[in-house]
């Protein structure tokens, strides 16, 4: 009762939102214990699951911070007691309170996974588990499926060089499907499988192309990625990044095939990116245009972050 009594107040403290929240993770984390504790009721197979949900949600609120990330990915027993949760076959056929404890893991894993290639490569290297295959099997299933692409996407940007042939024929299994996806989701899940797709267009490209022609689905996607930058003019806080993304994943099509920026003129691209243009955002701040007339290399001109 007193250790669900104790979770619960960490778990609120270390929601806390704004500047406010940083100060008080920072000040939870000067507990020398915490995260051995949170990862000792983690791996204790006869701790509770409403236990291990609070240790797993105050994680992922701890995650937040890179920097806290960085020093939880430290302690192996935290992310292998959380794959385990997460990738629990029976979690998928079990209980509510199971599904509840599944979710939370993985959406702390997601976080851990953000931009760090230190925890993605120890997920990716954690014995037991063909992890890549794991997360395009999530992808079919819809508890899942935003926290699997999430984690795919950062392990193909921050630990593209270590998927091997095996991982690399996943991703091109699962790319119809996320393509579909994009077709119909919106908001975060929008910028989550846009960004995955993104990153896959990176590391296969033919493949991905392949996909594009083949399926015929190639002047759909690209009429989906102009209408979405069109429909997110304004910067939102629930999904910051979906324009950087989108304009990312037009980068990398025409890095990869000129042609490509043709169907995006075509589609009202140029215009799409001089409306985001008088609309930047603190989180992102980026300029677009068509570099070169058909028939040279093509692309957007890309500013970073500022």
């Amino acid at each position: 009762m007193l250790a669900g009594l104790s979770l619960r107040v960490l778990r609120t403290l270390a929601s806390t939102k704004g500047k406010s929240g940083v100060s008080l993770r920072q000040e939870i984390l000067e507990h020398p214990f915490l995260l051995s504790k949170l990862a000792e009721i983690l791996g204790d197979r006869e701790s509770s699951h409403g236990l291990k949900q609070l240790a797993a949600e105050i994680l992922k609120n701890l995650a937040m911070d890179r920097n806290t990330s960085e020093d939880i990915g430290h302690i192996g027993l935290i992310i292998r007691s959380l794959m385990r949760e997460f990738l629990s076959r029976d979690a998928s056929s079990s209980t509510n309170s199971n599904h509840l404890l599944q979710k939370i893991a993985g959406q702390a894993l997601a976080m851990l996974a953000m931009e760090s290639a230190n925890n993605c490569l120890i997920m990716l290297m954690e014995p037991g588990y063909v992890f890549i295959k794991e997360l395009t099997t999530l992808i079919h299933d819809e508890r899942n499926k935003y926290t699997a692409a999430s984690m795919l996407w950062n392990m193909c940007e921050q630990a593209r060089t270590e998927l091997n042939n095996s991982d690399l024929r996943e991703l091109s299994y699962t790319l119809r499907e996320v393509l579909e996806g994009i077709m119909n989701a919106e908001g975060a899940e929008l910028e989550v499988l846009i960004g995955l797709s993104s990153q896959i267009c990176i590391v296969i490209p033919e493949n991905f192309v392949r996909e594009l022609e083949h399926g015929q689905i190639k002047e759909k996607i690209v009429k989906r990625l102009v209408n979405a930058l069109n429909a997110n003019k304004r910067p939102s806080a629930h999904c910051p990044s979906i324009r950087r993304v989108i304009v990312q994943h037009g980068i990398y099509l025409m890095e990869f095939n000129s042609c490509y920026a043709n169907d995006f003129r075509k589609c009202g691209m140029v215009e799409a990116l001089s409306m985001a243009e008088v609309t930047p955002s603190r989180a992102e701040n980026y300029r677009g245009e068509m570099l070169h007339p058909p028939g040279e290399q093509c692309g957007f001109r890309h500013l970073t972050e500022q």
